[in-house]
């Protein structure tokens, strides 16, 4: 079988960091013998420079028909008509793909807790997943306006979209520590009041998970104080959105995180969840490592490639335990050195 890939390399860091991750996936098919095809297509600013939008007809038909889709990363100041965003781009793809469902794990591997801005007591040993919905919410909701006076932005859920997104999580939390924790503002919401309710509801089907509501205060707060407490959360749009930049900090840097948003059926997208960091963009200063945890989920969730996964996994962690890391992770090497170790080990 060969697996078919899309590649949106996207702005600012996005097309060094895809080029690094391209470069990796074709030595490790080498090794672990599976075939793959790849093409790259213009998304986000540099669409919008060259097509006049962020998400051409061509490009969406291309990751539609994909068996997996690999995003590095879109947006810049440069783009500034409200009308027109890259991130517009990337809320459509979601959406006409049925995106809804974002995964984004958060672990501190041994020998890397001293990275982190938290105290090492208390990071050691992190391990949880943010099970964020995507595609509804107040990102999607309507109505939507804004002009110089006043603006408005709709907060709307139904009953299925919690529901599809909820046995998401209940079905990872089985598979890992059987402990579910639910994020909502249920004492101010009306949208969380449905949530935590139907959320007890596919409780009923999972007897062997625990579960636990917490207001999205005190689920930021204990992310910081306790973050061994939690194993899956799960989180409406913008709660998840939030929370999840701020655990994406704990490992020591935003470029440790990756992700994967995937539907019931079709191709799912993997990137990292750090933005397109335009101030260092064409300076081989970016960490490479969100994008390559990236494809490591590739490999595992849509191709079915454990070994190569798992290898890929343990070379960045070996690296980043021997500081062979870019500045962000207190080393002192360039994107494309920290490229070429992984390439090395591969």
């Amino acid at each position: 079988m060969t697996y078919r890939i899309v590649a949106l390399p996207g702005d600012g860091i996005g097309p060094e960091i895809m080029h690094g991750a391209l470069q990796i996936l074709e030595q490790l098919s080498d090794r672990f013998n599976f075939s793959y095809t790849a093409e790259s297509h213009d998304f986000g600013g540099v669409a919008i420079d060259n097509h006049g939008t962020s998400l051409t007809d061509s490009t969406f038909q291309a990751c539609e028909s994909a068996d997996a889709i690999l995003l590095g990363a879109v947006g810049g100041p440069q783009w500034t008509d409200p009308h027109n965003r890259p991130e517009q781009g990337l809320l459509d793809l979601r959406q006409k793909l049925n995106l809804f469902a974002n995964i984004r794990p958060t672990t501190v591997t041994d020998g890397t807790s001293h990275l982190s801005p938290i105290k090492e007591e208390r990071v050691k040993g992190t391990d949880f997943v943010i099970v964020r919905e995507l595609t509804s919410g107040i990102y999607f909701g309507q109505p939507k306006s804004w002009d110089d006076h006043q603006a408005l932005d709709s907060l709307t859920y139904t009953r299925e979209e919690i529901e599809r997104i909820a046995r998401v999580a209940f079905d990872l939390a089985q598979s890992r520590q059987q402990k579910l924790t639910s994020v909502d503002k249920e004492n101010v919401l009306a949208s969380s009041k449905l949530w935590r309710s139907v959320i007890n509801e596919v409780a009923q089907d999972y007897p062997d998970v625990e579960v636990e509501h917490l207001l999205v205060d005190a689920c930021a707060m204990h992310l910081i104080t306790n973050p061994n407490r939690f194993d899956v959360i799960v989180t409406e749009n913008l709660f998840g959105d939030i929370l999840s930049d701020e655990a994406s900090v704990m490992p020591g840097a935003l470029g440790l995180s990756p992700s994967a948003s995937f539907s019931s059926e079709g191709p799912r997208l993997y990137e990292p969840i750090h933005g397109s960091a335009p101030d260092i963009a064409n300076q081989d200063k970016a960490n490479p490592f969100g994008m390559l945890l990236s494809l490591a989920m590739c490999l595992r969730e849509s191709f079915n490639q454990e070994e190569a996964a798992s290898h890929l996994e343990q070379t960045i962690y070996d690296l980043v335990r021997q500081e062979k890391t870019t500045a962000d992770l207190g080393g002192q090497y360039k994107t494309s050195e920290v490229i070429q170790f992984v390439a090395n080990n591969i």
